[in-house]
């Protein structure tokens, strides 16, 4: 009987390791890609002086190269939160894999709460796309975008959104991001994207990670203009009926339609009493 016990045993113990391998070897060759990437971005950070950087609007004069000793390496300022609008994780490692999809995160995370690394945090991911955050016309050379594999109808598991807030915690820390500063993909790209929908914007407000408004607040002041505090705030208000959609996405979630009631009136002009 013992000897059959350990027959088993390394049975099992050799299809376990097996499945791991497999599931090593399975994103093994795109590893390959991104170490050798990775590798060719070192170069170019290492030529000294830069190469492919002349500067030719001098005229007669010639640039001159002094290394400094004062400089440092990408510092991520925001946070892009996003759903996958995918099945599955498996679906989304696939097209974060694959070279024409052109698109990337820093993390994704799974329904089980699975927290997968697939960038560096101070490399540049390609996930905001075309996108504006007050001034910053480029999201994805200042943030960090984190995925969450959800369809876009369902609700996000606890053990997901538990996980979020941990490694949110660790990113707030490690990188000094300002609270307000964790946004999602609707809030600056609000005439293309609605993720993350139905989001408890308001749990991880509470845990210190985005801005909300207090739970007693006055009405707004008659000569309160809505489409100055979206634009305080951050809100791209080219299109104004897309950025209050945006909003209410965001801070309403019962109604998304691109009109104010004296309540949401009121929420926003809370809220933009915060980010002043």
């Amino acid at each position: 009987m013992i000897k059959n016990f350990s027959s088993n045993f390394i049975y099992l113990l050799l299809l376990t390791l097996l499945a791991a391998g497999c599931n090593t070897s399975r994103y093994a060759k795109t590893d390959k890609v991104y170490k050798k990437l990775v590798k060719d971005y070192a170069k170019v950070i290492k030529a000294s002086p830069p190469e492919n950087q002349p500067i030719d609007t001098l005229g007669t004069q010639q640039a001159l190269w002094v290394g400094s000793v004062n400089l440092g390496i990408r510092r991520p300022n925001f946070v892009i939160i996003h759903h996958t609008a995918q099945d599955s994780t498996a679906q989304t490692l696939k097209t974060f894999t694959m070279a024409k999809t052109q698109v990337s995160a820093h993390y994704v995370i799974g329904r089980d709460g699975k927290v997968i690394q697939m960038v560096n945090d101070y490399l540049r991911a390609q996930h905001a796309g075309i996108s504006k955050w007050g001034n910053n016309t480029d999201l994805n050379s200042s943030s960090l975008g984190i995925e969450l594999d959800n369809n876009g109808f369902e609700p996000y598991p606890d053990v997901q959104i538990e996980s979020l807030c941990g490694l949110l915690a660790t990113l707030k820390k490690r990188y000094s991001i300002p609270t307000a500063n964790f946004i999602g993909h609707a809030d600056i790209a609000p005439t293309r994207k609605p993720d993350p929908s139905n989001f408890p914007w308001q749990l991880l407000a509470g845990k210190g990670f985005g801005l909300w408004y207090d739970h007693y607040y006055p009405m707004a002041p008659a000569d309160f203009d809505p489409a100055i505090a979206l634009r305080i705030i951050g809100y791209d208000i080219r299109n104004l009926d897309a950025a209050i959609v945006a909003f209410k996405r965001h801070f309403i979630q019962s109604d998304i339609t691109p009109v104010l009631t004296d309540g949401d009136k009121a929420a926003l002009f809370n809220l933009y009493k915060k980010y002043l």
